[in-house]
């Protein structure tokens, strides 16, 4: 009976001495993974905390620059503040190195005031010193272009020209501004010329292309002077129609507060004259040729992402009657016809058996202002 209790009281013993030091390992390891799970979460803490201390945010940048929120806007689409493009949707910001450069400019904050400074029709008249009426007809035979615009309450567009412009076209141009108006330019205002809109969206539209590579966002801002219709008649495929407007940047200035507008700055985007539209449609059509040799539009049940390929997609295959030759082609590539024209494949002309011009095509001229 001793040794066989012995023996008992040894195993529960053995048993108990066990289950501590199950207790205790597994104590270790709960510590252990809090302890790299609390280390993760503050990595990822410093590395927010690191990114948030580098940049600021829009509106500290603009409280550090000494500018108006429309002062900086036009200062980031000439160029002179660099900013941040935030992924996921968020707001764009400013580096804190970026602000410190120009905070040490000579002069600052005049100094970079006066480069953003706009002045509206009258203003701009009394800076060339000639009446508004003449300005106005300046500026509508594109002689003078606007920089940015506001709706007034009356939802009118007012033009802002940037007064560092007019006083170098006051000085390189004296005959226009003092002298009588040339038959030509009396011509064209009598005629109904106005190219201030068209003047405004061609430098908006060619300073987005100057900072993008990317050939599907190039191909939405050339869609964005084409509405829905004449937009179709280019592109012909829906997905690809609809990746164009969720690639398309914004391309006005400020925040309207109403629907209004909105509508009508949406509608001042719009090419409306016939060469304007043409030199639009062409430039779609040659931007989406390399779009789609880069990457295919994102349509469901395929991957979005550039360089990724879902499992799933349907591989080219010979055709079931065991001839070979032609393989079925993925959904959204499109076969390149040497023969299709470029009216037909801008959607100005119809395919015809006698269409057998080359798609290698130069870039064509953009048309030209009338002289000043």
């Amino acid at each position: 009976m001793t040794s066989t209790g012995a023996r008992e009281a040894a195993n529960v013993t053995g048993t108990g001495v066990g289950a501590d030091i199950a207790r205790v390992d597994v104590t270790e390891a709960d510590v252990t993974e809090a302890d790299v799970t609390e280390a993760g979460v503050t990595e990822a803490e410093e590395a927010t905390h690191a990114t948030a201390s580098t940049t600021v945010s829009v509106a500290r940048a603009v409280q550090e620059l000494s500018l108006k929120r429309g002062e900086f806007d036009l200062a980031v689409h000439l160029g002179l503040v660099a900013t941040e493009h935030a992924t996921g949707g968020a707001a764009p910001r400013v580096r804190r190195q970026e602000i410190d450069r120009l905070r040490a400019l000579p002069g600052f904050p005049e100094s970079l005031r006066v480069r953003v400074r706009t002045a509206g029709t009258a203003e701009g008249a009394a800076l060339l010193g000639v009446s508004p009426a003449r300005f106005t007809g300046l500026a509508r035979i594109g002689c003078i272009t606007p920089v940015a615009f506001y709706l007034n309450r009356y939802r009118a567009v007012v033009w802002l020209y940037r007064v560092e412009e007019l006083r170098a076209f006051a000085v390189g141009e004296p005959d226009l501004v003092g002298g009588k108006g040339p038959a030509g330019m009396r011509a064209l205002l009598d005629a109904g010329t106005d190219r201030r809109a068209r003047n405004w969206r061609s430098r908006r539209v060619e300073r987005l292309l100057s900072r993008t590579e990317d050939p599907w966002a190039r191909a939405a801002l050339h869609a964005s002077g084409l509405d829905p219709v004449q937009l179709a008649e280019v592109v012909d495929d829906p997905y690809e129609r609809a990746h164009l407007t969720r690639t398309r940047p914004d391309l006005v200035y400020g925040r309207p507060g109403s629907l209004a507008g909105r509508e009508a700055m949406a509608k001042l985007m719009l090419a409306d004259d016939p060469d304007e539209i043409l030199w639009r449609r062409v430039n779609l059509t040659l931007e989406l040729d390399r779009a789609r040799e880069a990457r295919p539009a994102p349509r469901p049940g395929y991957a979005s992402v550039p360089g990724h390929t879902r499992a799933c997609a349907p591989r080219a295959v010979a055709a079931p009657n065991g001839t070979s030759g032609r393989a079925l082609r993925r959904p959204g590539t499109r076969r390149q016809d040497p023969g299709r024209g470029l009216l037909a494949r801008i959607g100005l002309r119809r395919l015809t058996g006698r269409d057998h011009s080359s798609n290698c095509l130069e870039r064509p001229v953009p048309p030209s202002l009338p002289p000043c």
